[in-house]
């Protein structure tokens, strides 16, 4: 979280942050994560580690919750730490920013590829790259599973 603290909107960065969510302690579930992340307008930020102990996620400029259909703003933003921190912003060409139902939580996207999406028990997970922020794959393989997942929220 320190190292991402530059790259956040400038309101946001002497802000304090908290664990909303973790597998760890709250087990593997998206509808959890949906619960523990559900409060409004409040941003959040979202880290993995992948079994292969690559380490990546993407920051929401507000709560993540199930939708119909996409939401977010530009702010929203992928990163990788591969083996230093990369930060993917938004390059305008869609608004693809965040969409999830209980079955899959999907990150930026456009020709049917997403830059990052879990699954509903939050094991797997894949990374392409997608037109909303012009990302590289953020794991070493277009898929992969989840060894630990964190959500963050300000205090």
């Amino acid at each position: 979280v320190p190292q991402l603290g530059p790259q956040l909107p400038p309101r946001l960065t002497q802000q304090p942050w908290h664990l909303l969510y973790s597998t760890g302690r709250d087990g593997f579930s998206l509808r959890t994560l949906y619960r523990s992340g559900a409060r409004p307008d409040s941003p959040a930020l979202l880290l993995i580690r992948d079994t292969e102990a690559q380490a990546f996620g993407a920051f929401f400029a507000s709560a993540i919750r199930s939708s119909s259909g996409f939401y977010g703003t530009g702010e929203t933003f992928l990163f990788s730490f591969c083996p230093e921190l990369k930060v993917f912003r938004w390059t305008g060409r869609n608004d693809f920013f965040v969409k999830g139902d209980v079955n899959l939580l999907m990150v930026g996207g456009g020709s049917g590829r997403f830059g990052l999406w879990l699954d509903g028990d939050l094991h797997h997970g894949g990374s392409q790259p997608c037109e909303t922020f012009d990302n590289e794959t953020l794991s070493h393989q277009e898929e992969f599973c989840i060894q630990d997942l964190e959500l963050w929220g300000l205090a």
